[in-house]
């Protein structure tokens, strides 16, 4: 007996792991199911099993032609009924089409389920030009170029040092520094004149510093300067003011058509300052100073301003004899309401006896370019008439008329920042 089947080799125990007893009581359940099939074969063929047998050709001998026999057939599977023809196609396809994707599952995940990364915000700079034509909120966003290319289209503005104040402040006032935890920068917050009723979005517009209540404030010290004699300083904060209108945004139509009116009180009283300044240079000259006096008197003034224009022009007139001038002041003035009052009794009473005595003089010493009853204009550089139909150009803008063509091109004397001559749509107040 070979060594491998000897009988006196010593065994050692060892326990079946659970895996191997589950597997064995697997292997012996399906004994016992193929069992019964075994033996009721082994019962059919026991006349068969002898070994000197020829193995039964003599059957298969004799059934050779018959029906009995063995079907060679090739449309048959001979008995061996593999089944081949129900496991379809086995092709590649078939094979890689069973294979599951792990990934799958990620792919059918739809919007609404699980994290989404947040859209990206658009920075509040890029909202504010976006929604806005005005030169301010431009400015506010910090864009410079695009804020004085807006001033230029709609005001012709070409100069723009007596800008720069006010559009410094558009962009100070836009934002403000949020300090941090120490050793961390600050954070700049975006201030929005829009967010009253909750955060705009995109929508979204700037706060300036600029306001109608300042504006306000200025006019108010230019009069109260103009009304004290102090020319140089009233033409100074009216000068102020037309630098602000551009940039200061209203609420509603109807502030701003009262800056479109602040413009046009700017310009008077800019161009009475100025004929004030050159009555006092031609003092000399008795027709310069009379024709003078009597455009000052042309503009359009306050009441109480007016009176004061209006009684220095009739005692410029009376002075140098040109007594028909004087009489026309001597009756406007008398016609002001403000006349009526007991504080200008005395005044009253002059421009009475003026009145009467260049009634029976009735006579004017020079000839001067002046015609009371013609609506004219003022030239703002040259301070001569610029009546109906004479050709001229103007500053869309403040504005300002000038005689000919020689100032087309050239910065408005006035404001000092736009160009004359070139027609802009004008002032936009709004967003």
């Amino acid at each position: 007996t070979p060594i491998v089947r000897a009988s006196n080799w010593p065994t050692l125990e060892i326990k079946k792991t659970t895996l191997e007893d589950l597997s064995a009581a697997d292997a012996g359940d399906e004994y016992e199911e193929e069992a019964p099939a075994v033996a009721a074969d082994t019962g059919a063929g026991a006349g068969a099993a002898a070994w000197d047998d020829d193995f039964g050709m003599e059957d298969a001998v004799a059934g050779i032609g018959g029906d009995d026999g063995f079907d060679l057939g090739d449309d048959d599977d001979m008995g061996w009924g593999d089944d081949l023809d129900g496991l379809g196609d086995i092709g590649g396809d078939d094979i890689a089409s069973d294979q599951v994707d792990d990934m799958e599952a990620f792919n059918e995940i739809s919007g609404d389920v699980g994290f989404q990364m947040p859209p990206a915000g658009r920075p509040a700079a890029a909202c504010w030009v976006a929604n806005s034509s005005h030169a301010a909120d431009h400015m506010a966003a910090g864009g410079a170029s695009s804020a004085m290319q807006l001033l230029h289209r709609q005001i012709a503005a070409s100069d723009f040092s007596k800008l720069k104040g006010p559009m410094l402040g558009c962009y100070l006032s836009s934002t403000v520094s949020l300090p941090g935890v120490p050793g961390s920068g600050s954070m700049i917050i975006p201030l929005m004149r829009n967010d009253a009723a909750g955060h705009p979005g995109n929508d979204s517009l700037p706060r300036t510093s600029l306001t109608m209540k300042s504006l306000v404030a200025g006019i108010r010290m230019g009069y109260k300067y103009f009304q004290t004699g102090k020319f140089n300083e009233a033409k100074n904060a009216f000068s102020e003011v037309l630098s602000q209108i551009p940039l200061t945004v209203s609420e509603n139509r109807s502030q701003a058509n009262e800056m479109k009116e602040m413009v046009e009180i700017c310009r008077e009283y800019i161009t009475a300052i100025r004929i004030k300044e050159a009555i006092t240079a031609a003092g000399a000259d008795p027709v310069r100073s009379t024709e003078l006096s009597a455009y000052f008197t042309h503009c359009n003034l306050q009441p109480v301003h007016l009176l004061l224009a209006l009684r220095s022009a009739m005692g410029t007139a009376f002075k140098h004899k040109n007594f028909i001038v004087a009489a026309s002041f001597a009756r406007r003035l008398l016609e002001l309401p403000d006349m009526r009052s007991e504080r200008n009794a005395d005044l009253r009473m002059k421009a009475t006896k003026v009145l009467q005595r260049s009634e029976q003089m009735a006579r004017n010493e020079h000839t001067l370019n002046y015609k009371e009853n013609t609506a004219f204009s003022i030239d703002c550089k040259d301070l001569v008439p610029v009546y109906t139909g004479e050709e001229s150009v103007k500053c869309s803008y403040s504005g300002s008329v000038y005689k000919g063509t020689s100032m087309k091109g050239q910065i408005d004397v006035t404001d000092g920042f736009c160009t004359v001559g070139v027609e802009t749509i004008g002032l936009v107040t709004g967003k």
